[in-house]
């Protein structure tokens, strides 16, 4: 019993000796706190600009000149196209009506009334082998003119030499258009045409 009363006593002594430190660091805390040194004053001094100094100034370049006006061309009329090209030539003479001859000499000449007028004629292509070969011949073919004026049914009946020339020959004449015959005001078929297309090649 007696120790613990010595016990208490003694920590209440404790107890009371931390409440005084506690209060002694509070009072110091809010004390002011000491007067400081001013700080130091630093004065910058700038030198004026120097008024001697010139001040550079760009001025833009000067716009370039316009370009000259390119001369005006007169426009030309276009010259005639040659047919003949590569010292080749084809010669067309006419196409056979079945008793009536006609001359195809230009597209869009005039034939007799009803009968079928030629309006484009193709030329055939000089095969390169037979230029080459300094071949010349002929082909002749038959033909049928339809309703709308084309070519069709297009076959070779003879030619010189033979299997030369017929291809081109018969390529160039399906290319053809005609105005078509016209009987009682309608257009018709025109049957067992025939043309001959010569192959021949120029001198120089």
């Amino acid at each position: 019993m007696a120790r613990f009363i010595i016990s208490l006593f003694v920590g209440a002594g404790i107890t009371f000796l931390l409440f005084v430190v506690m209060a002694a660091l509070i009072s110091n805390t809010q004390r002011p706190p000491e007067d400081s040194e001013p700080p130091p004053v630093i004065d910058i001094v700038m030198d004026e600009p120097d008024s001697s100094i010139q001040t550079r100034v760009r001025v833009p370049p000067p716009p370039p000149p316009p370009p000259p006006q390119p001369p005006k061309v007169q426009p030309s009329e276009p010259e005639e196209a040659n047919p003949d090209t590569d010292g080749m030539s084809f010669n067309m003479p006419g196409v056979d009506l079945g008793g009536a001859s006609i001359d195809i000499g230009g597209p869009g000449a005039m034939q007799r009334d009803g009968e079928a007028t030629p309006i484009v004629r193709i030329e055939p292509r000089y095969p390169i082998q037979a230029a080459r070969d300094g071949k010349e011949g002929w082909v002749k073919l038959s033909f049928t003119i339809n309703e709308v004026g084309g070519v069709e049914d297009v076959e070779v009946i003879e030619a010189e030499p033979r299997r030369v020339f017929d291809r081109e020959a018969k390529r160039a004449l399906r290319k053809w258009k005609y105005k078509p015959k016209i009987v009682d005001g309608k257009p018709v078929k025109q049957f067992n045409m025939k043309v001959q297309l010569d192959f021949k090649l120029q001198g120089d």
